[in-house]
């Protein structure tokens, strides 16, 4: 067998993995382009001179300085909690392409505030908490359409695109910052203008894109009845004939599964309840986990402070420090190209997540122990800094885990939390899972400043312990879910969590005999039901 980047094992024929089903999975993961350079762009913008003089804090105390980074970093990841908490009914009702176009729309307003702030902070914090309600609910909405859409071949590595397009967007914020800083007068108010104005751009490519090119997942609406919708859509974007064995049997599945749970439209209270069944209370318990420790691997605190990150290893002067920080972006999305075309689907999500704590932690153990030793920051600050091998080689650590955790944790917890949850209670489950990662990532927003200024060293100490606890959490406790189809991870997750891990690093199957047999027994059925359908529609 040779090298491949789909996932194998799967009934794939190689028609489903065409360029349509990229194409959606490229323009929903605009929204992702967005998110990365929302996040990243806003840590450069304050290092400009231009910004710190508009904004009249240059001459203010250092706890004051904090609290203001802390307050315009923050409001952006509080706005995405609730944008994800919200989102779930307008997903549910009206469908997860609606729900991406007002998010759209809700994203390009905040940008526009910002852009239009003119000096004004508080305009800044509400432009930030706007786009957040806009960031929070694409990102609810688009790793779930996407896993919806996607063969299970290549599940993971589409929900990759949507992690690539946020790195890259990473990266264009870090970048863009550095070229305005080199090429626009400080002076000038556009030095400031143009990095937030920039954002405008994937927004727009994510409304006009999604209204031109996008179907409505067939998942969903399937658990509305509308089978033949779903039909059509699956029909367009497999690229199959209508009377093929695949496209027959992915519909009788899905069928099989709606038609399954008598309680599809049951209230928002029974969905609730449900949430702490058994079989569901173990995914949820692994998905809130996994997506809340995503924002304590480290990478967030340097995506969202990289120049004063720099600062405390000794770069000096605001175009260095910028420079510094692109390399940092590219790293990032390097990493995410090697999940997505190599980790997720060849390594798997679950030995992923264990080597990504593993070697994760080991630049930042350097970078805490350097720091320490030398305290470059205080050298820069007495006039006294050099930069030895030793400072150098804490520079490429930085560098070093943002690859790491970016090719592991970054890309397998949003691709986990979307493929692991039944289909009656999905959007709800990756509400809560999504609202939860961004409770981390304000957390982290909001104290980094004083971390960085309080514990110093101590600060990269406490992120390198925390992956090796991540690590050792997912060893036990986080089942392989590579090339498993969405309508047999009830199987999957119905049995106990340990004694699944523990089958699957023995090489023993984990679905049941039986189980596959009913599934066989039920998809029969179903093909045969889904046949009389369209025979009916036909005469």
């Amino acid at each position: 067998m040779g090298w491949s980047t789909h996932a194998s094992g799967t009934l794939d024929p190689p028609e489903v993995r065409n360029w349509h089903i990229h194409l959606i999975a490229m323009v929903v993961s605009m929204s992702a382009l967005a998110m990365g350079y929302d996040t990243a762009v806003i840590g450069g913008t304050m290092a400009l001179e231009s910004f710190v003089r508009d904004f009249e804090w240059s001459d203010v105390d250092k706890t004051t300085r904090d609290t203001i980074q802390g307050n315009i970093v923050s409001t952006f990841q509080a706005g995405c909690f609730f944008g994800a908490l919200l989102s779930f009914a307008i997903a549910e009702k009206f469908g997860r392409r609606m729900c991406i176009l007002l998010a759209s729309l809700v994203f390009l307003l905040g940008a526009t505030l910002m852009t239009a702030s003119r000096g004004s902070l508080n305009m800044i914090y509400a432009g930030r908490a706007v786009a957040g309600l806009g960031i929070g609910s694409s990102s609810l909405v688009v790793p779930v359409y996407i896993a919806e859409v996607a063969p299970p071949s290549i599940r993971g590595r589409l929900v990759g695109v949507f992690e690539i397009a946020s790195q890259a967007g990473g990266m264009l914020g870090f970048w863009i910052n550095y070229a305005t800083d080199r090429t626009i007068d400080r002076s000038q108010q556009s030095q400031w203008i143009i990095p937030l104005a920039l954002q405008l751009v994937p927004g727009l490519g994510l409304f006009f894109g999604m209204w031109l090119f996008c179907p409505e997942s067939p998942r969903w609406l399937a658990r509305g009845d509308d089978f033949e919708g779903a039909r059509r859509i699956l029909l367009r974007i497999r690229g199959l004939p209508q009377d093929h064995p695949y496209l027959s049997r992915e519909m009788a599945e899905i069928r099989a599964q709606v038609e399954e749970r008598s309680t599809l439209h049951r209230s928002k209270r029974e969905q609730a309840r449900k949430l702490l069944q058994k079989g569901v209370r173990n995914r949820m318990a692994i998905g809130l986990t996994l997506m809340f420790l995503q924002s304590f691997t480290g990478v967030n605190i340097i995506t969202y402070y990289a120049p004063r990150i720099f600062a405390t290893l000794g770069v000096q002067g605001t175009s260095l420090k910028l420079f510094s920080t692109g390399f940092y972006g590219i790293a990032k999305t390097l990493g995410m190209f090697t999940f997505t075309f190599w980790v997720v689907e060849r390594v798997g999500r679950r030995k992923g997540l264990i080597w990504g704590a593993a070697l994760g932690c080991i630049p930042m153990w350097y970078i805490g122990g350097y720091v320490m030793r030398a305290d470059p920051e205080r050298a820069a600050a007495i006039g006294a800094v050099t930069r030895d091998a030793w400072g150098y080689l804490a520079m490429v650590c930085v560098y070093v885990n943002g690859f790491i955790i970016c090719a592991t944790w970054q890309g397998i917890t949003w691709t986990y939390a979307s493929e692991i949850f039944p289909l009656d209670i999905r959007m709800l489950c990756v509400a809560l899972t999504t609202a939860v990662t961004w409770l981390g990532s304000f957390i982290i927003a909001r104290f980094t400043p004083y971390m960085i200024s309080d514990l110093g060293y101590g600060a990269y100490f406490f992120f390198g312990s925390i992956l090796v606890s991540m690590g050792i959490w997912a060893f036990f406790f986080v089942p392989e879910t590579k090339g498993v189809v969405l309508e047999q991870m009830d199987a999957l997750f119905a049995q106990s969590t340990v004694k699944v891990v523990w089958a699957q690093m023995k090489g023993q199957a984990v679905l049941p005999q039986q189980t596959l047999e009913t599934t066989d027994v039920q998809t029969q059925d179903s093909k045969e039901a889904v046949v009389d359908e369209v025979e009916s529609k036909d005469v």
